[in-house]
């Protein structure tokens, strides 16, 4: 099994902080009242730090007029590569199951 690519996928928080934002033209600080959520939550996430959760991605969603699976698909791809990139000595450890005679 092998992941595709080199490069850590786009984190949410990044596609935030460089493009969504700016964008906007919103502050971290304007994003989070508008999302009814903390600073530090939003500064967190800005920063890499905090992942997108279901509650988040709906928020985030209704906000910027995209849909929870966009930001929970971000969010994922990041998770699974950090996963691999952690553990992936483990991972190749592993042996599937053989095919079972039909």
């Amino acid at each position: 099994m092998s992941i595709k690519g080199k490069r850590r996928p786009t984190h949410p928080g990044e596609l935030l902080r460089e493009e969504t934002l700016p964008a906007a033209r919103l502050t971290p600080s304007e994003l989070a009242a508008r999302l009814g959520v903390s600073r530090r939550g939003i500064n967190e996430l800005l920063q890499e730090r905090r992942s997108v959760n279901p509650d988040l991605a709906h928020r985030l969603a209704r906000v910027f007029n995209t849909t929870p699976e966009f930001w929970l698909r971000l969010q994922e791809a990041v998770d699974i590569w950090d996963a691999w990139q952690a553990n992936r000595r483990e991972y190749d450890r592993l042996k599937p199951l053989s095919e079972r005679a039909a």
